[in-house]
């Protein structure tokens, strides 16, 4: 079995190395005690502070790493699609630069799959137990979740939390949901999900806690009426998605 696991990038030059470290450690060890070889795709979303440098620098001469990426910024949905569709993964998984939910998920996933043979996409929940917002503040903590749970009423999936950083997929599965998605943006987490239904995928949730707290780039109004525009437009395009002429 290989694991691929992706990695979107812009402008992260100040945990890119750290990360890579923590990550390509923690593969080793999974390599070491199940015999899983493994990948980690790093995708340079057009970041202009050096990220891809600092990286390629840390990596050279090291197995398992891979760097993709382009010139421009593009927006986290198409690094994450661009990092997906390079992967070769039995399981392909999807986590942020700063490793909010750190590493120890990774192998948690892994367990989810081997215990429900039928699940194609395993969703990573902050909602599942009254662990996942332990380390927020108060005031965070409540924006967050006003946040997804009108995420939640207005697209009409039936998850705990769609908008969730960390995400795993049967390598085949992540591959086929991708080549279908086309927002660029935050909304590409509803994008897959939806896909993964018109698909017939079987979406299973997992519970996971925020342990690294990153700056966050999200600003609750602006980008929530962004990404309600974006919802209506994903749902449109989804239910007219002929997928048999493909």
């Amino acid at each position: 079995m290989t694991v691929s696991v992706c990695i979107p990038m812009y402008n992260e030059s100040a945990c890119v190395r750290e990360s890579a470290e923590a990550l390509h450690n923690k593969m080793t060890e999974i390599k070491e005690r199940r015999g899983a070889d493994f990948e980690l795709i790093f995708c340079d979303d057009g970041s202009t502070d050096g990220s891809a440098d600092i990286l390629a620098g840390w990596a050279a001469g090291k197995d398992g790493v891979k760097l993709v990426g382009y010139p421009d910024n593009r927006g986290k949905g198409n690094a994450v699609k661009t990092a997906v569709l390079s992967s070769a993964g039995d399981v392909v998984i999807f986590t942020d630069c700063d490793l909010a939910y750190g590493v120890d998920v990774i192998e948690r996933a892994l367990d989810k799959f081997s215990a429900e043979p039928e699940c194609d996409v395993v969703v990573g929940s902050r909602n599942l137990d009254g662990t996942g917002y332990a380390s927020y503040g108060f005031l965070r903590k409540i924006a967050s979740k006003i946040y997804i749970k009108v995420l939640t009423a207005v697209g009409g999936l039936d998850l705990s939390d769609s908008q969730c950083g960390f995400k795993a997929f049967r390598g085949d599965a992540a591959r086929e949901i991708f080549s279908y998605c086309e927002c660029p943006g935050f909304a590409f987490d509803y994008e897959v999900l939806m896909l993964s239904k018109k698909l017939g995928k079987k979406i299973s949730e997992m519970p996971v806690s925020v342990v690294n707290h990153g700056k966050s780039s999200v600003h609750v109004v602006g980008d929530s009426l962004k990404m309600l525009r974006d919802m209506r437009k994903i749902k449109r395009r989804t239910a007219r998605l002929d997928l048999a002429s493909r």
